[in-house]
């Protein structure tokens, strides 16, 4: 009896001990090992049903007999624009102060004519376009029609008009029992309704107004009416959206149309290349301070990979040494101005689709291959990735961490940082999605510029950048690219005076340092709180 006992207490500490460490091994994972597909991949079976049902909606009541209204038609998008100038009639002195002119200039004909290969640079510009859209590709902006239950059949998402432009509302719809006249009403706040063409038997009420009410005897005759339906903007803004109210008897329902401008692409003319030419592909950009043997090395250490590669060099050195060399911008700055404001001003110069960030105590090596950091940029969603860095004791680190802002009410949000990572990259099995990684990565350059460095932290900041970019930046952390980090350890009697002043530049932490990052965060970014591993 004792023995039992005794065995069926070794069993329950046993298991005990087990879920304990589970459970340890689980709190302290850095994230979930499924990994997930980030290829950019717009054209899913979802959207395509969409697709049909919003032509199937479209295609209804085609036997009725419509009549195009002109006035209203021609202001409609046609998708075929034209590079037209204004004719010359007559020339008479300063005319041109009177009577402007639109003036044209063809920009296929004027870049293709001189170009040595127009055909190749037509297909890798069609390329860069078509990588564009998928990465810009959401699928908030599909066009989703609720057909009608309530009876209102409306579109839900995906109507979008140009500021100050005109477009046909699609979906709109009513399905109701027959009755002796059928009624639908819509008002808006920044636009206002008219029909391009009219139908029989309908009639229309307020055309060119905030608010228009169509009715007929004739169901078919009014969902017919219904898909001329237009709606043109007339207050201008770039960007905001409208809010309209659809109506008949008993019923209500309200849907949105975005008001803004189209997104303009910013692609980089790199060359058509069957494989990844870095040198036209990547910058690599650094920011220094005093530390010039360092730098030395670094520069040294990318020529022996990379020979051809444009270096970016941020210099606010108080007496700024020459370097020089084959592929290298050396910019001077403003004495001591900063650690973000140098990034801003590296990043601002870099022409080609991808900036490479190093510090400039790193050094390359074999295991430095920009190539695969390329690569996952071309293949995924990402818009930023970053590598390890391999410290002189073996250690290697990637810094991966989770951001999320949590809501706090009148007094502000709450910051929660933490180590890990949000799950394994389907295809690159050495790579994840984090919110914040290593100070060594290679970015979009244009999704870089656009979050842009807070030029006030100048000693001390990281985290601040992918703060900045939550939201905007899509990131991940690739383990099996590595960069060196050169030894840090100095002996107190072998220190330079360079070495010297710049510890004391570098690792001085004052009250106003530590103040300008508080009111970063309290004030600039609304947070009373963070938390942190």
């Amino acid at each position: 009896m004792h023995k039992t006992y005794k065995k069926y207490l070794g069993l329950i500490v046993f298991s005990v001990g087990g879920l304990l460490l589970l459970v340890l091994f689980h709190a302290f994972s850095p994230g979930s090992i499924s990994g997930v597909d980030i290829r950019p991949r717009p054209g899913s079976p979802i959207k395509k049903l969409l697709e049909k049902k919003i032509q199937d909606i479209a295609s209804g009541y085609r036997d009725i007999v419509y009549h195009i209204k002109e006035e209203v038609a021609c202001r409609l998008a046609q998708n075929t624009c034209v590079c037209l100038a204004d004719e010359k009639t007559f020339q008479l002195p300063f005319s041109n102060l009177f009577f402007q002119r639109v003036w044209a200039h063809k920009l296929d004909i004027a870049f293709l004519e001189s170009h040595p290969d127009p055909e190749g640079v037509k297909r890798h510009r069609a390329q860069e376009y078509n990588s564009f859209k998928k990465r810009s590709y959401s699928p908030a902006d599909v066009l989703i029609v609720a057909e009608a239950n309530s009876p209102l059949q409306y579109p839900t998402q995906g109507v979008e008009v140009r500021p100050l432009k005109t477009i046909i509302i699609p979906g709109l719809g009513l399905k109701e029992e027959t009755r002796s006249n059928h009624t639908v009403c819509l008002t808006a706040t920044l636009g206002t309704f008219d029909v391009a063409a009219t139908v029989d038997n309908v009639s229309v009420k307020g055309e060119g107004e905030k608010r228009m009410i169509l009715s007929s005897p004739l169901l078919s005759a009014l969902n017919r009416q219904l898909q001329f339906v237009t709606y043109r903007n007339t207050v201008f803004h770039p960007k905001t959206a409208d809010i309209v109210e659809f109506a008949t008897e008993g019923h209500q329902s309200f849907f949105t149309i975005k008001i803004e401008h189209g997104t303009i692409p910013k692609l980089y003319n790199s060359g058509y290349q069957r494989e990844y030419n870095i040198s036209a592909l990547v910058t690599i950009a650094t920011k220094t301070f005093l530390r010039y043997d360092k730098l030395k090395d670094l520069i040294d250490s990318i020529r022996k990979y990379y020979p051809t590669v444009t270096m970016v060099i941020a210099d606010d050195s108080e007496h700024p040494q020459p370097v020089r060399g084959p592929y290298i911008e050396h910019y001077i700055m403003p004495f001591g101005k900063g650690w973000f404001a140098g990034r801003n001003l590296a990043v601002s110069q870099v022409t080609t689709k991808y900036v490479l960030w190093v510090d400039d105590d790193f050094i390359f090596t074999a295991n430095t291959k920009l190539e695969k950091m390329v690569e996952i940029l071309e293949e995924t969603t990402l818009d930023l990735v970053g590598g390890a860095v391999r410290e002189v004791t073996g250690y290697t680190a990637t810094y991966r961490h989770t951001i999320s802002v949590e809501e706090g009410g009148e007094e502000g949000n709450c910051l929660h940082i933490r180590k890990g990572y949000h799950h394994v990259i389907e295809g690159f099995p050495n790579c994840v999605v984090a919110d914040a990684i290593i100070n060594f990565f290679m970015g979009r350059t244009d999704k870089v510029q656009q979050v842009g460095f807070n030029p006030r932290l100048a000693r001390a900041a990281h985290l601040e950048f992918f703060i900045d970019g939550l939201g905007i930046l899509h990131i991940g952390s690739c383990n099996d690219v590595i960069v060196s980090h050169a030894s840090k350890i100095t002996l107190p009697w072998g220190e330079t005076d360079a070495q010297k002043a710049y510890k004391q530049f570098r690792y001085s932490s004052s009250n106003s340092d530590r103040n300008i990052h508080n009111e970063v965060f309290y004030f600039k970014n609304r947070f009373k709180c963070m938390t942190s591993q």
